[in-house]
This record gives C-alpha cells, structure tokens and sequence, in this order.
C-alpha cells in the first residue's frame, strides 16, 4: 500500500471525488483527494453526512467522479470475491493524527487472514496502557478496510465493535479466513 504526503497545493481548494460501490458489506462511499484515497465509509454511517463533513474538513470542492475511482472500485471487488488479499491503492492519511495514525500505520502491517488485539499493538506502539486509545483510533479509522481494523480484536478472544457493524467485522474476518 503506498501513501502519499498530504501536501495541499495553493490557489484553488483540491477536489475530493466520491463514488459509491456495491459490497457484501453494502454500498461502501470511497472518497479520493489528489493525494489518494482518504475515506471509505459504509452506509449506516450516513454518505451524505461523510460527505458533508470531508466538505468542511478537507475541501469543499466535492464532486461524484466514479471514473476516476475505477481502480479503487476493482481492488475492492476483487478483495471481495476473494481474489485480492491487499487493497493497493494510494492514500491520503490527512484525517488521522498523532496516536491515532501511528496506530493505523501499525494496522496496515497486519497480515491478511490474522488477528491482532488492541493490547499487542499498545505495546508495539511503545505504550502497553493505551489498549482502549488503540481502540479508538480503529474505531475512528477514517479508511475502513484498506487499513485493516476489524484485524484487531480485544485480548479476550471476543471480536469487539466495528464502525461497519459487529456483522461486518465477522464478515470481513470470515472472508479473510477462507
């Protein structure tokens, strides 16, 4: 997975592109900067208002550009029809900060079909304490599964919340097991 810097050019606002793919998980919003892509959203959290909100936080120059999110809608078909392991598309980080990155650039480290838990990546991350900070910025990760957080289960063995639901977390993590 690459990423990009988040470098914004002067002079007009950048444009942020969105379209909206079919998955098992339902419709999913990608949303892409120049830089890459800095969003995926899943319906119940409300396309509309995702998109509202990357309006008044990145740009607010929003448009419907499905064409120039074709590569980006093939990786996440063939990652759902079990024909991708890696969803390679460029990112754009911009929305997470400090911790909250750090902890999901130790996400997209994840190996396919694993497990992790919160606890081990607050330890890797230098801080064994900050379990529930760790579960924060995955619940708060802004590119849902291209940066793998429904890999990270608490210590327990029990799957713990999902910002796409508990069903998709089980969905995703039983796709990835076959």
């Amino acid at each position: 997975m690459s990423t990009a810097t988040n470098a914004r050019p002067t002079g007009q606002p950048i444009e942020v592109v969105h379209h909206t793919v079919d998955s098992p998980l339902g419709p999913l919003l990608l949303a892409a900067t120049p830089t890459g892509l800095v969003r995926v959203a899943f319906a119940l959290e409300d396309h509309d208002t995702v998109l509202v909100r990357l309006a008044e936080t990145v740009s607010p120059r929003v448009v419907a550009a499905p064409g120039r999110l074709d590569e980006a809608a093939r990786q996440f078909d063939a990652y759902f029809a079990g024909r991708g392991r890696a969803l390679d598309v460029p990112l754009d980080m911009r929305l997470s900060r400090g911790f909250r990155r750090a902890v999901l650039d130790r996400l997209r480290a994840i190996p396919y079909g694993t497990t992790t838990t919160y606890t081990a990546i607050a330890g890797e991350l230098g801080n064994p304490r900050a379990a529930r900070a760790v579960g924060t910025a995955c619940a708060t990760n802004p590119l849902s599964v291209v940066v793998p957080c429904h890999r990270v289960v608490r210590a327990d063995g029990v799957i713990g919340h999902y910002l796409g639901g508990t069903w998709a977390k089980h969905a995703l993590l039983d796709l990835e097991a076959t």
